[in-house]
């Protein structure tokens, strides 16, 4: 803006002075012309009283006159003429200033030279005798004066030009430096020129209203921040050109990926055909979901276009873990495979046995075999929905009694008692070590729950060998282990044990019997009850699983 003013100064003061300049050399040429005119007039009439007092002989004593004086005679006849031989002069009948004077006594005109140099005025002035006494000089015309004064006149300028640039200068920082230190921030509380108040007003009012929607958008953008950082799930949003414009911190967790991704492509965060092909269908305007396996879990990838002026401006993508519900869906799937494997196996059985039954194939002395081969796969039957039906009960958390105090040594010394046929029958001893501990819960679920275990224990035991229940409790904590001396758990199957109809060694599962329930029932048996359930085991030497109640006092 300085330089605007000061170049607008130099330029106002240079038109100034040049139409001053000629404005002045204008009315200067203007005057000396009267002048001149003048000076013919009056040295007309002086010439004209000489000629009339004392003839041609007055003539002759004219010296110094610069003007051009001319007498002639009413028929135009030069009769004497002071710069001219008058015999070789032409008739002047028909000059126009001879003309005006012969018709109305005085006469002027104005002739340029042929190079419009020079100006010549005439003056004519009749005499009483009908001659014409005609006075002239020349004059510079204004161009010639303006060349002949082009070196002072422009010395003029560029001294006018010189102080023009410093005034100019100083003129236009002090215009601008009101200007320049005004507080657009709080625009009304500024003293500057009168001219710039509605100016500054409709800034205030402008700057109040931006702030405004600045604030709002914060707000909304703060909203925003704070729902997409607290997602688990994965959000992003990338332009047409798969450039990343937002996304927040759960990406970096899902893809593993550390340092900013702004500005990059969506598709350097996954190079999966999944991933690619849900970015590229949601470019071509297709809404989809695609399942991405990522690290050891499953992840929804759900792809959308953004839509603004009818095209596709941009695309949002929101990825969720779905690693438990796949994990369901398998568990599902796997159960329902085992459900369907274990009920077949004894409806099998009683089917091809009753079948042979009925068609008279069995001898009498046989039919008791037969009936107990039934009465066993019915049982076996039984048992295996007795404990599904457990097993729902306790996913559901749909037990209908209600908990109470139980004593945990009294409940394992009566599983004692019911397993002591079968450790008879493997001479496995059986010890109990403890003592009399309560927890909050259901009597009949802590006793399935430990008759599980120490079946377990006894079927996977070797002959001779031991079976310990231990129950201890060390202030707010009680522990309740079960150990046996039995074949153990390799570490490979360890962490699945506790799986539904899992099996370390299924061909040996057929010579000990069970449902293979026993000890998914006792695990969530425990965790129903506010505890813990862990294991330990070393092939050939036995196992211990251990259930732990901690905080018991807030039970």
């Amino acid at each position: 803006m300085t330089k605007k003013i000061f170049r607008n100064i130099i330029l106002v003061a240079f038109l100034t002075l040049i139409s001053c300049t000629a404005l002045f050399l204008g009315v200067l040429y203007d005057y000396f012309g009267k002048q001149l005119k003048n000076e013919l007039e009056n040295q007309a009439v002086y010439i004209a009283q000489g000629l009339t007092n004392e003839g041609i002989s007055y003539f002759d004593d004219l010296d110094g006159i610069d003007s051009r004086i001319t007498w002639i005679n009413s028929d135009g006849t030069v009769l004497y003429d002071n710069k001219a031989d008058v015999s070789a002069m032409e008739n002047h009948a028909d000059r126009e200033e001879v003309m005006e004077a012969l018709e109305n006594g005085t006469g002027t005109s104005l002739r340029y030279s042929s190079t419009l140099s020079e100006k010549t005025i005439y003056y004519a002035k009749r005499m009483d005798d009908g001659t014409v006494i005609r006075i002239s000089n020349t004059q510079y015309t204004i161009w010639v004066l303006m060349l002949n004064m082009l070196q002072p006149i422009a010395i003029i300028v560029i001294i006018v030009i010189i102080l023009s640039a410093v005034f100019a200068s100083r003129i236009s920082k002090r215009l601008v430096k009101p200007i320049n230190e005004i507080d657009l921030e709080n625009p009304e509380n500024n003293e500057t020129y009168e001219e710039l108040s509605p100016l500054l007003s409709k800034i205030n009012r402008q700057n109040k209203e931006i702030f405004e929607r600045i604030s709002e958008a914060n707000r909304k953008q703060h909203e925003f921040s704070m729902i997409t950082e607290n997602m688990q799930e994965g959000f992003i949003i990338a332009d047409n050109k798969t450039g990343i414009l937002s996304y927040n911190t759960s990406v970096l967790k899902i893809f593993n990926i550390d340092g900013d991704v702004s500005n990059k492509s969506i598709l350097t965060l996954n190079r999966s055909e999944r991933f690619r092909e849900a970015v590229e269908l949601a470019l071509k305007g297709q809404n989809n979901n695609q399942l991405l396996a990522l690290n050891n879990r499953y992840y929804q990838v759900i792809a959308n276009p953004v839509y603004y002026e009818g095209n596709i401006s941009g695309i949002i993508i929101i990825i969720l873990d779905i690693t438990e519900k796949e994990q369901r869906d398998a568990l599902r799937r796997e159960f329902t495979s085992n459900v369907s494997h274990e009920l077949k196996t004894p409806l099998t059985g009683i089917f091809g046995t009753s079948e042979i039954m009925m068609d008279g194939m069995v001898k009498a002395d046989d039919i008791p075999q037969f009936a107990k081969n039934i009465h066993d796969e019915a049982g076996r039957l039984i048992n295996l929905i007795n404990d599904i039906i457990k097993l729902s009960e306790l996913d559901e958390n749909s037990m209908i009694h209600e908990k109470e105090p139980v004593d945990l040594y009294e409940v394992s010394k009566n599983v004692m008692m019911y397993l002591k046929a079968e450790t008879e029958q493997k001479n496995i001893s059986f010890e109990l070590y403890g003592e009399h501990v309560e927890v909050i819960g259901i009597s009949r679920i802590l006793e399935e729950m430990i008759y599980n275990l120490c079946d377990n224990a006894i079927k996977y035991n070797k002959e001779n060998g031991k079976v310990t229940v231990s129950i201890i409790q060390d202030g707010e904590s009680i522990k309740l282990s079960v150990s046996d001396t039995g074949i153990g758990i390799p570490s490979a199957h360890k962490d699945r044990v506790f799986e539904r109809f899992y099996r370390v060694d299924k061909s040996h599962s057929k010579e000990v019997g069970g449902t293979g329930l026993g000890l998914s029932i006792a695990k969530h048996a425990a965790i129903y009850h506010g505890a813990s359930i862990a294991l330990e085991s070393m092939v050939d030497v036995g196992t211990t699983i251990t259930i732990c109640w901690d905080n018991v006092t807030n039970q």
